[in-house]
């Protein structure tokens, strides 16, 4: 069996050192999309502060190889993985040069019947990352499903609604802050994971769902965001435009991302921001 729960469940993963600075933050700023007439993105003299979202590509800046799927107790290839979900704690705001240490476990297996969710956590001294990831093929072991994760929209017109268009090479910019996965440029690959072509990063969303967030509802301060996440409810493919609609809500700020170009097909859902 590729996934062994009961080994895989509390498993400690190889620590990192990691470290940036200010030239790792502005390629990612990029690579979401910040534009020349956005310098307190793009220029180091003008930095109002980084993109939480930072910290999900602060552990694989270094890396230069396509991820693999093999922890312990768990085995599985890679075309059969999609990201499932996203969060992030942020326990202070990412200075743009830094360094910090960090500790990784698998802390969840959870059965979804035709499908398995293996989650995993991420701990630093500035944040706290887990990711889902949603493996086809391997549930149907009896165990939980996992807990609700859902998040309501509120039932009235968005206080804000942000279009982000995305380039044609858009994956390709953000693979080089280290998700060097062939699904996001590899046609072939592509086409045997199950996609008509190459999709954007669910993270690369992910992260211009933030910055349409932070500049529309936060004026444009990144160190406002104490904590986000969201679930991957479809993709995106480079080129496309990104709908954000966006709503304050009981003091954090709720999204949900779409794509306009496919009658508003999802892309993230189940999404809130919470607030410093």
């Amino acid at each position: 069996m590729p996934i062994n729960p009961a080994v895989a469940v509390g498993a400690k993963l190889p620590g990192r050192d990691l470290r940036w600075d200010s030239t790792d933050v502005l390629l990612y700023h990029l690579a979401l999309g910040a534009g020349a007439d956005e310098l307190s993105y793009v220029y180091e003299g003008a930095l109002r502060g980084v993109l939480p979202t930072f910290a999900t590509v602060a552990t694989t800046l270094r890396d230069t190889e396509p991820p693999s799927v093999r922890m312990p107790g768990i085995d599985v290839d890679l075309t059969r993985v999609v990201h499932g979900s996203q969060e992030l704690e942020l326990h202070q705001p990412i200075p743009p040069k830094g360094r910090c240490v960090a500790q990784s476990r698998i802390v969840a297996v959870y059965d979804k019947g035709t499908a398995a969710v293996v989650v995993t956590e991420t701990t630093t001294e500035l944040f706290t990352s887990r990711i889902s990831i949603f493996v086809k093929g391997e549930g149907g072991f009896g165990g939980e499903r996992g807990p609700a994760t859902r998040v309501s929209v509120p039932d009235r017109a968005p206080d804000a609604v942000v279009l982000s268009p995305t380039d044609p090479r858009q994956a390709l910019w953000y693979r080089l802050c280290g998700d060097r996965n062939p699904l996001h440029v590899d046609p072939t690959f592509a086409s045997r994971a199950g996609f008509p072509r190459p999709i954007l990063h669910g993270l690369c969303t992910y992260g211009i769902a933030a910055k349409a967030a932070v500049d529309a509802m936060l004026g444009g301060d990144p160190q406002r965001v104490s904590g986000y996440r969201a679930r991957f409810a479809g993709v995106v493919f480079p080129g496309e435009t990104l709908r954000t609609r966006l709503w304050h809500e009981d003091g954090r700020v709720v999204l949900l991302a779409t794509v306009p170009d496919r009658d508003d097909a999802p892309a993230l859902s189940d999404a809130v921001i919470t607030l410093r």
